[in-house]
């Protein structure tokens, strides 16, 4: 529908595909991660009019995803989110120092993901480069202001000791008290429920071999949403 919509606009008179065949193009692209040799094949058309369509497809998904501030209205009801990055890889070369993680020995796109107290994906960021600290990156995009702002509790990982009150770490060090260990403990098995929306994003083929799109990690979370 959103892509008939985008060729009523633009004055679209003829495609090599109808928006219907267009759509599940793009899905064997986003979830599958096929080439677009082997969609030009499947599909009977060249591979630059595949790229175009593609192109546009996600394009008319990303324009869909939730802003920041739309998702915290969502935010708002519940009793608390959880917090947490991942690192997307993506084919980068030696000399592309910003985009590797130290921590993850890889080259990569840094994106954070709040997360609903039962696992469903709420927001997921733009992409930063992989050797962006998750902190740094929760601040830039003012997930932590947001928060803050709308009084809402959250938990994450160590990554995010001196976000604020409102952000809940575990206990750090190995030789912690008896009731610390249990807080940690605890804190795990709360946190633990996001690694459920990142499972979401990382079950896309594509976000395996990531180039750097935002707009890419956008067009997911829509279709997260479209599915559930």
């Amino acid at each position: 529908m959103r892509l008939r919509a985008r060729q009523r606009k633009i004055g679209t008179r003829w495609r090599r595909l109808p928006a219907g065949r267009q759509a599940l193009l793009a899905l064997a692209h986003l979830r599958c991660g096929d080439t677009y040799a082997r969609l030009a094949t499947g599909f009977g058309i060249g591979v630059a009019t595949v790229y175009r369509y593609i192109r546009e497809a996600i394009d008319v998904l990303a324009d869909a995803a939730p802003t920041l501030n739309e998702a915290m209205k969502t935010v708002r009801e519940k009793a608390f989110v959880i917090l947490n990055g991942t690192l997307l890889p993506i084919d980068r070369i030696a000399a592309d120092t910003p985009y590797h993680s130290g921590k993850h020995k890889r080259h990569g796109m840094n994106v954070q993901v709040l997360t609903a107290p039962f696992g469903r994906l709420l927001w997921a960021s733009p992409a930063s480069p992989g050797s962006t600290h998750d902190l740094t990156a929760a601040r830039r995009h003012g997930i932590i202001d947001a928060l803050a702002e709308a009084d809402v509790k959250c938990w994450a990982d160590e990554a995010y000791q001196g976000a604020g009150r409102l952000v809940r770490v575990p206990f750090r060090g190995r030789r912690l008290k008896r009731w610390k260990r249990r807080h940690n403990s605890t804190h795990a098995k709360i946190r633990c429920l996001g690694e459920q929306a990142m499972t979401t994003l990382k079950g896309q083929r594509l976000l395996r071999k990531l180039r750097c799109s935002t707009n890419i990690v956008k067009a997911v979370v829509v279709l997260h949403y479209a599915s559930t």
